[in-house]
């Protein structure tokens, strides 16, 4: 069975280039064409392709607006996004309303040809400087930090010590304070942790040291 798909192209040429190259590839089929996102809203929903082309740079409701309201009515659509736009904003956006691949328009038919059939077997079809600019974004995000990163070095000594099996009177001996000093480290090491109890803290102490000592 073909790929069917749907166009949503406000430029009639792109649209009938489009077009004209899906009725050339026996693996797709063109079930329909819309110049705006009112009415691929319209209808789209009544023939249910497999896969939509959406341009974001639509008159009045704008692509990533349409795609939005499409996958509400729509679950199982697969949609391509392609556009002329680059930028971070523009990508995300339309990643975060639903599409599944973002492919430039000066992609060449082959490779329009390929996203669409990736797409629909379950990938997520990226020109590559697409792809440069999400992997760009994501290494510049800051590291997390591990909640055990966020102890003092007097905490660290006193969960150690916790996780051991040691009791409040024994860890302050061994520290040289006091009974109220240990249960007051405790408080905060619980609070930094989001544990409630010694037995979660020691737990997600013990696991940070394996995993640690696994790599």
């Amino acid at each position: 069975m073909p790929i069917t798909v749907s166009i949503v192209e406000d430029e009639r040429e792109t649209r009938e280039t489009i077009v004209a190259l899906l009725e050339s590839e026996p693996k797709l089929r063109c079930l329909s064409a819309y110049p705006t996102g009112e009415a691929a809203l319209q209808g789209i929903p009544a023939v249910k392709p497999d896969v939509a082309l959406v341009d974001i740079n639509l008159p009045r409701m704008s692509g990533i607006e349409c795609v939005a309201k499409l996958r509400m009515q729509l679950p199982q659509l697969q949609v391509l996004m392609l556009t002329t736009y680059e930028d971070r904003d523009r990508i995300f956006d339309s990643l975060r309303a639903g599409a599944k691949g973002y492919l430039l328009k000066k992609s060449s038919a082959d490779e329009l040809v390929h996203a669409i059939e990736q797409v629909h077997a379950g990938g997520a079809p990226m020109s590559m400087q697409i792809a440069r600019k999400i992997v760009e974004h994501f290494n510049q995000l800051p590291q997390q930090t591990s909640d055990l990163e966020k102890l003092t070095k007097r905490e660290h000594e006193v969960l150690s010590l916790l996780a051991q099996g040691y009791q409040y009177k024994e860890i302050g001996d061994k520290l040289g304070i006091g009974f109220t000093t240990v249960r007051r480290h405790l408080e905060h090491i619980y609070e930094k942790l989001h544990v409630q109890s010694r037995t979660e803290a020691a737990v997600k102490f013990l696991k940070h040291n394996n995993s640690r000592s696994a790599i």
